[in-house]
């Protein structure tokens, strides 16, 4: 094909996406990109495709001779510029899966502005490519229609976000990219400093210090869409560089936090999806998340609520059982919803997932008559059979799991929680489920290094109620943290931030952080800290799950422009790569 760098081609004058009945008989320009092209007798059809959708062209040489030349040359993925007149389609070729579907453009110009090599895979959704090929040639997968409408809506999610916390006084800041490293629960990526040899930045794990410094400033009222950047290992919701929506507000309590944010989503989801969502969000505590659920991520659409039976088998006979609740462990289980009179492949299916997830085995009960069926049966008394129908609802045929140990089995629980709605649960008709989960431990204690860490981070201000028995029972201590919960999947935490030097030092030393350590892993924001900070808190949602949830989506790779892969990697740029011998030199640094 001819060289087409002096090729004059028309400015559109409409989007293809956008014409309806309503624009017949008008004259447009389209640019855009050639899906297909279908030469039915000599009259070729063009769909042509821009970020709006797609456009039926057609190309009659009765019409226009040189538009069906230009037509003959065209192939998929071929950029365009067509000019011609807005028709209604005949009533047998109208096709309905299309917006534009009752209309066609009938072409007098057809100015071909640049070629296409064939694409490696075709442009369409759900076209089953394999992701790294698809991350290869990103800026072709990035043309797909899914792909394209994922973006529009999380750049729709990022404004309407942008509206509304401004319009509630919020200021949108900056906070620096190249800072210093402080332990934040992750692994930091760093950079070499050039002018201070054998120095390095950290990219940000989150904004967290410098917006406590924002409210120590007076600002009252901060959120930034933060990009963050953790190296941790990665999977379906995670990547090394993310964004989070993330804000911070003086002189307030958990309540206000939790109240702000539940409009916010109420707005953002009315806005964007047109969904309604009812407010306030249902609340639980850590604790009641654990118990009901057995994770701190509960998705409450699919019932299967845990319950404890431990004091019906206190006297069974049944050893396995007995055994366990001799030992300070507890009997719990859930009815699974949607199964019913299994087959025993299906029971041992389930009995394999929970030896998967860590159970040393798994009880099943099934609703027979007045009876139950299981290999458990024959040790229950009848007044156990009687009282664990009764606990549980069992109806005929319904299906009950039970396990026995301590709380190493609430990941167990929660597991085949999942594992049974996944499969077996009716479709729950709540789209979206929005849970706050408050009042997390304070601390943990990490068994490896003999000493208590903070559960979130250590400027977490412990529940009013747990300052005075702090020291002597740190792992009973509450903080006023909150989760919020979506689906299942955990779209951000926040909580109040510790204000008062005296309470941070405590903090610090049931850590076992000395105060020259403190002060050399945060000495700037405890230093600030000396001149009247504000009681304040904030919260930071991971904008990618958001995005993902709100779009269908399992992996935030799919809405995301550039991801990495589960590795790390990037196969269109090729990062990470190595550096050049001269850089190495300037940065002081040698080679591995």
């Amino acid at each position: 094909m001819e060289d087409k760098k002096d090729i004059r081609w028309e400015k559109r004058t409409r989007y293809c996406g956008t014409l309806r009945m309503d624009d017949v008989g008008k004259e447009v320009v389209l640019n855009g990109w050639v899906q297909t092209r279908r030469d039915h007798g000599g009259v070729i059809f063009l769909d042509l495709r821009d970020i709006t959708g797609l456009v039926q062209v057609v190309c009659n040489p009765e019409v226009s001779p040189t538009a069906h030349a230009a037509a003959r040359q065209v192939r998929s993925e071929y950029v365009l510029s067509c000019r011609g007149m807005v028709r209604a389609r005949p009533a047998d070729s109208v096709n309905p899966r299309l917006a534009t579907g009752e209309v066609e453009v009938v072409a007098e110009t057809v100015t071909v502005i640049n070629s296409s090599l064939t694409p490696p895979f075709e442009i369409e959704p759900g076209s089953g490519v394999d992701e790294t090929l698809r991350l290869r040639y990103r800026y072709l997968d990035l043309r797909r229609p899914d792909m394209q409408e994922a973006l529009v809506l999380r750049s729709r999610v990022t404004q309407e976000v942008r509206d509304f916390l401004i319009s509630r006084k919020f200021l949108e800041i900056e906070t620096p990219m190249l800072t210093k490293s402080t332990p934040e629960g992750a692994r930091d990526f760093v950079v070499p400093s050039r002018l201070q040899p054998g120095k390095f930045y950290a990219l940000p794990q989150s904004p967290q210090l410098f917006k406590q410094l924002l409210m120590v400033a007076g600002f009252d009222r901060y959120f930034q869409i933060a990009r963050c950047f953790r190296d941790e290992d990665l999977r379906a919701d995670r990547q090394p560089e993310f964004t989070q929506i993330d804000l911070e507000m003086s002189f307030v309590e958990p309540e206000d936090v939790m109240s702000l944010v539940d409009e916010m989503f109420a707005h953002l989801f009315r806005s964007v999806l047109g969904v309604e969502l009812a407010t306030p969000f249902p609340r639980l505590t850590w604790k009641e998340a654990m118990e009901r659920y057995g994770t701190d991520r509960p998705d409450p659409r699919w019932g299967m609520e845990i319950r404890d039976f431990s004091a019906l088998f206190r006297e069974t006979g049944f050893k396995v059982f007995r055994s366990a609740l001799e030992a300070g462990g507890r009997v719990r289980g859930f009815k699974v919803a949607g199964m019913r009179s299994p087959a025993r492949r299906e029971l041992d299916g389930l009995v394999d997932e929970a030896r998967r997830l860590g159970a040393g085995g798994l009880v099943w009960v099934v609703r027979e008559g007045e009876g139950l069926k299981s290999p458990a049966a024959k040790f229950f008394s009848a007044r156990e059979t009687e009282q664990v129908v009764a606990t549980a609802g069992l109806e005929e045929g319904e299906v009950l799991l039970l396990t026995a140990g301590g709380g190493e089995l609430n990941p167990v629980l929660a597991g085949l929680r999942s594992y049974c709605a996944a499969r077996y649960a009716p479709p729950s008709g709540e789209r979206f489920s929005f849970t706050w989960v408050t009042e997390f431990p304070l601390f943990d204690w990490d068994e490896e290094e003999k000493r208590y860490k903070s559960n979130h981070h250590p400027f977490t201000a412990p529940s009013p109620g747990c300052l005075e028995n702090l020291e002597e029972d740190p792992l009973g201590a509450t903080s006023d943290s909150y989760d919020l919960v979506l689906n299942g999947v955990e779209l951000g935490g926040g909580s109040i931030r510790i204000h008062d030097p005296g309470l941070q030092k405590r903090i610090f030393s049931i850590l076992g952080l000395s105060d020259e350590e403190a002060a050399e892993k945060f000495g700037f924001l405890l230093e600030a800290f000396r001149y009247g900070p504000p009681p304040h808190g904030g919260i930071a949602f991971g904008l990618d799950r958001l995005v993902m949830i709100m779009a269908g989506r399992d992996s935030i790779r799919e809405v995301i422009a550039f991801p990495k892969t589960q590795s790390g990697s990037d196969p269109l740029t090729g990062a990470p790569d190595i550096i050049y011998p001269q850089q190495l030199r300037e940065l002081r640094l040698r080679p591995i």
